[in-house]
């Protein structure tokens, strides 16, 4: 059923004063211009400013993360460097990443390797473990990462023969859903099946991974990353696509359908209903695209519209709605599940790009009140060449300790970066490893950020050449 203008206008009401008072990240930056892009935001504390977070990056020696001073990091797995199980190389180009408590004090990561196309066009894609392949000819997939209480690490495959697997998300049952952004068919790419899909991968148990199957019920797009809702069951999930831009996604599950390990392969292709966001303002107005909210605590309604052809062969999903049919968001990234909703970024608040320039928005999706509020914004970073200015967000979590934590996919210098309940943005790690020239300085990609099931360790990856690390610290509550 639609949502009427009285109902929203109501809600937003409701939603301006309730998400401010409740959950762990509850409203950030709900003034506009608390979020600052130069991560130098300061707040009083005692009638003196401070600057939020946990002070100045210390420069790493070792060449790889700069962090606060008494905080610490760990390489978990480096490919090239570390081996899994059977003795290949641990694949590259780390993406997606969650953890899960295993037992006798482990700690389980299922991590996608964000490899696109043939296996030829990689020097260490995902090995093609007898049993756990899709397609014989794509390189990327996942690995599950056992980190135990003395430090061991251990790393297997948990799905190969995938593409291009960006990220995903965890489910309350306890396995990763990972999200293959590509559309490519059969015959195309040099791809002998079609991808373009969701595939469940259990760590806790090698057995339940074996003939992987897709989740066609999901559909079949660009798929960047999914969220459950615990209580409804239903899948939030976004589309890292343009031209045109990418949708937001829900799929409500069949009558009777109950969720658990291993169930959503057992699904229908067309099971459910998949259906695409369609927001519009408090006088009721469509809102064509995200990059229309220029200010952080902006609310608009959601409506849901239903997906002509799911598995999209013939056109893809996003280009079977008309102009004003949906809202579309350039560059929809990660998802988290928490406060009863889920948070998702867009990389760009902006329906195109000019040019290489990045900023970005993080929203809150409320199911109750069918709303989205705008919880961060970022400016474009003035100058990528300098330290010190956030952009492009890309993976994101929800903090133990109140707050988010971002994975930065701008332009330059890469960050972890916090943004706090108050709603202020600090940097929380730096990318060290210069992985270009001094003419022409690229650094790779935060991804995969993510806690321990303890809170006591904060996972993320480098992306290239492919690096987990485990860094931990002092960790407090952020104001």
């Amino acid at each position: 059923m639609p949502l009427s203008r009285r109902d929203f206008t109501s809600r937003t009401v409701i939603a301006g004063a309730g998400v401010a008072l409740t959950g762990t990240v509850g409203a950030l930056a709900t003034a506009p211009g608390a979020l600052a892009a130069d991560g130098t935001a300061w707040h009083e504390e005692n009638g003196h400013p401070r600057e939020p977070g946990y002070g100045p990056l210390v420069s790493d020696p070792a060449g790889i993360l700069a962090l606060p001073a008494g905080f610490t990091y760990r390489v978990i797995t480096h490919s090239g460097v570390t081996k899994l199980d059977s003795g290949e190389s641990t694949p590259s180009n780390h993406d997606g990443t969650a953890a899960f408590e295993g037992a006798r004090g482990v700690t389980l990561l299922v991590n996608n390797h964000e490899l696109k196309g043939p296996r030829s066009g990689w020097a260490r894609p995902v090995p093609l473990t007898e049993g756990l392949v899709y397609d014989p000819a794509a390189s990327g997939g996942c690995t599950v990462v056992e980190v135990r209480r003395g430090g061991e690490v251990a790393e297997w495959v948990g799905i190969a023969g995938t593409s291009t697997n960006c990220a995903g998300g965890a489910t309350p049952w306890g396995t990763w859903l990972t999200c293959e952004e590509t559309e490519d068919l059969a015959g195309k790419n040099g791809m002998t099946k079609d991808h373009g899909y969701v595939f469940e991968v259990d760590p806790h148990d090698r057995r339940a991974n074996r003939d992987p199957q897709p989740v066609k019920a999901f559909g079949r797009y660009a798929h960047e990353a999914v969220v459950i809702d615990p209580r409804q069951g239903h899948a939030y999930l976004t589309e890292d696509a343009s031209g045109p831009n990418g949708l937001l996604y829900r799929w409500t599950p069949p009558h009777g359908f109950r969720h658990g390990r291993g169930k959503l392969r057992t699904l229908a292709p067309d099971a459910g209903v998949l259906a695409a966001a369609k927001c519009f303002d408090s006088s009721g107005r469509f809102v064509d695209d995200l990059s229309r909210a220029t200010q952080t605590g902006t609310v608009y309604g959601v409506d849901w519209v239903e997906v002509p052809d799911r598995d999209g062969r013939t056109t893809s999903v996003r280009k079977q709605f008309g102009a004003d049919a949906v809202t579309r968001a350039r560059k929809l990234e990660g998802m988290w599940w928490a406060d009863g909703g889920a948070y998702f970024v867009s990389s760009y608040a902006r329906s195109e790009s000019p040019g290489p320039a990045h900023d970005g928005q993080v929203w809150f999706y409320d199911p109750k009140r069918r709303t989205i509020r705008l919880m961060v914004l970022l400016g474009v970073n003035p100058d990528p060449s300098k330290d010190g200015a956030f952009d492009g967000p890309d993976n994101i979590t929800v903090s133990p300790y109140g707050g988010l934590v971002i994975a930065e996919d701008g332009e330059g210098v890469q960050h972890l970066l916090g943004a706090t309940e108050s709603g202020r943005t600090y940097p929380l790690a730096r990318n060290e490893m210069n992985m270009g020239t001094a003419e022409n300085p690229e650094y790779s990609e935060f991804t995969g950020v993510c806690f321990a099931p303890d809170g006591r360790t904060l996972y993320a990856n480098i992306q290239e050449p492919g690096i987990m690390l485990a860094i931990t610290g002092p960790w407090r509550r952020t104001r």
